[in-house]
Formats: C-alpha cells, structure tokens, sequence
C-alpha cells in the first residue's frame, strides 16, 4: 500500500499534537479525522498553535471519528482498554499509545498498576512498540502498543549489554530525569509554574509503573530482571535523561573497547539509535536537548572499574521517540514503508 488514512482518537493533548506535527508532513498519509470532544468543530490549531496554517482540518466529536487505514489512539491510561473494540473495528490496524496493552503478563499488570487488567485476552496480541527489539513483529502488526517514553530510554541504554550477558540482572539502578510535558495536559499543584521552575524534584523513589516494561523487554531466555528505576521531574518542557549503573557479573570484566562492541553490534546499523561518547569538549554524554523534536535516542556508557559497574546512559525527547515519532516509525513498519519515511528531522543547536 503507497498510501494509508490515519484517524487520531484523542488529539488534543500533548502526544496528539506531536503525532499530528510527523503525520502532516509524511509523504504517504492522509489525516482521515482527529477526535476530541472537548475541541469539537475548532481548527486543530486552538490545542496546537504550532500547526496553524499546516492544516484545515477541525477536530471532531468521538463518535463521528471516521474510519481508517489505521487508528492511532491517544487516550489517557484506562480509556483506550474501554474503547478497545470500537477502535479495533474502526481501522484495519491500531497503534494504541496508551499503557493500557504494555504489559504482556496479567500478574504483571496487576502488580504494577493494582488492579485485574479487563482485557487480558488481548495482551499477547499487541507488539510492543519499540522497533530496535521488535522490528520483525512489527512489520504487518495489526496491534500495536507504544512503549512508555521512561521506559523506552531505559531499555535501549541497557538491552545491549543485558543481551550479551555482561552484566548482573539480579541488580539493575536506573535514575531517570523527566521534563514537564510528561505530565500531560492535567493540572495539579506540582505542576505549578511556581512549583515547577528550577526544580530536581524526587517524585517517584521507587514503584514507578514503566518498572514492569524495564523488565519485560530485559527478560532473555525466560530469565526476569529486577530493576531499580528512581524518576526525578526536572526544569526542562521535554526530554529524558536515563542514567543506568549495571553492575558486572562476577568474573567479568571489561574495558571501553568491549563495551562499545557490544553497542556498535547492536546499534550500528539503526538508523535513530546514536552512540554518543567524545573524549573531550562540554557534549560528551547524551544530552536530552539535542534530540529535542526526533526519533532518536542517544546512547553514551563509561565503564566504572571501582565499583565494577557500567555506567549507560541515553536521551530522547518524552513527547517525539518516547512517544509520537515512536509511533510513526511503528506505522511504517507496519505498512511496509521506509522505516525513515516522515521522520528524518534533526534535532537544534543552540536551543
């Protein structure tokens, strides 16, 4: 297919509007509707004034959302599992960004999010959306479910060395560094101008929901990590930073050339995964700015001899690889396209 409709449920918000910003200037879609109900019948612009003039389309009511190619659902966490049947009816393939098909383990869903998971029968039939670990299933999934933007940092700083069986699984830290449009539209006190500016703020020591991801897709040969993951808010709109300390299995040791081994056979050949270790100057480690609006994740390490540990490192932007362009490079997958096709922006320097 050289062509496919597109159908955004729930377009308002932050995602929504990232999503819409990739989708417009993809040479091979075609924006079939966009819901949401508090918008409905306003330009898409009134959420998104960066898109004025890049569209006319109006946003519509959720019952008037028209049938696609694909559907692209953009809900809150519990809303997409409600709606599920109705969006699977209304495209032939869906890319839920929701975290309500992540997990492919009930037990681990209830454990990470405290309650019984309505639909456990659909689990096993999303893919899970991060194509460096699941590009063959991808390409013509019908069920498709974005990864968590935390999530997706920590898993590609670490996948490589945890595939190549490096490192101790049993003990695995990850601190991760979140800016402010994670939160999503939703208001609280927390995200005060006020309270937010110039904050590192500790605000979820340990129990954070993108755990239960982190060790799902570090899982090799049935054997489960545990991961540590420590989320502190931060004074920047978007971006990630995800500092990993993977501790070396008894009896192994490595140096820099190992370890960037192991990273170039995994990542050599991707196009939006960037190794990023300089010996000198202020850019020497992945830094959440630079790949501010793209697809890509950068991935820095250092090998830490004193306390046998490697120190992986990575930085996406939370609204574009953790999410929206994530999802874009998922659709081209799934419709057989260029797996670039739409996402070849670089990130600005300055910013």
């Amino acid at each position: 297919m050289s062509r496919a409709t597109v159908t955004v449920v729930g377009g308002s918000g932050y995602t929504g509007g990232e999503l819409l910003r990739l989708l417009l200037r993809h040479p091979n879609v075609e924006i079939a509707s966009v819901t949401s109900d508090g918008l409905a019948g306003q330009p898409l612009h009134r959420a998104h004034p960066n898109l004025r003039k890049a569209s006319e389309l109006t946003f519509v009511p959720r019952p008037d959302a028209k049938e696609a190619d694909v559907v692209v659902a953009c809900t809150p966490h519990g809303e997409s599992v409600k709606q599920v049947d109705r969006l699977l009816a209304l495209g032939d393939r869906l890319i839920d960004l929701s975290a309500d098909f992540r997990l492919k383990d009930p037990a681990a869903y209830r454990r990470w999010y405290g309650r019984e998971h309505p639909r456990p029968e659909l689990l096993e039939r999303s893919v899970y959306g991060i194509a460096e670990l699941h590009r063959d299933e991808l390409r013509g999934a019908t069920f498709v479910s974005g990864a968590g933007c935390i999530a997706t940092a920590s898993i590609l700083a670490l996948a490589p060395l945890v595939r190549a069986g490096l490192v101790d699984t049993r003990r695995i830290l990850v601190d991760a560094k979140i800016g402010s449009s994670a939160s999503g539209l939703e208001t609280s006190v927390a995200s005060l101008h006020a309270e937010r500016s110039g904050v590192v703020r500790l605000y979820a020591p340990a129990g954070h929901r993108h755990t239960g991801e982190i060790e799902q897709e570090l899982t090799v040969d049935g054997a489960r990590p545990t991961v540590g993951l420590t989320c502190h808010a931060v004074d920047i709109v978007r971006g990630i930073l995800a500092t990993a300390h993977a501790f070396l299995k008894d009896g192994v040791s490595v140096e820099d050339r190992d370890v960037w081994r192991v990273y170039r056979q995994a990542y050599g050949q991707e196009p939006f995964v960037r190794l990023v270790k300089e010996r000198t100057g202020a850019h020497r480690f992945p830094e959440p700015k630079f790949v501010t609006g793209t697809n890509y994740c950068d991935v820095g390490f250092e090998v830490d001899p004193h306390a046998n540990r490697i120190v992986a490192v990575s930085a996406i932007d939370n609204l574009s690889r953790g999410s929206a362009a994530a999802a874009v490079q998922n659709l081209n997958l799934m419709m057989g396209w260029p797996e670039t096709t739409g996402l070849g922006d670089l990130g600005l320097h300055p910013v």
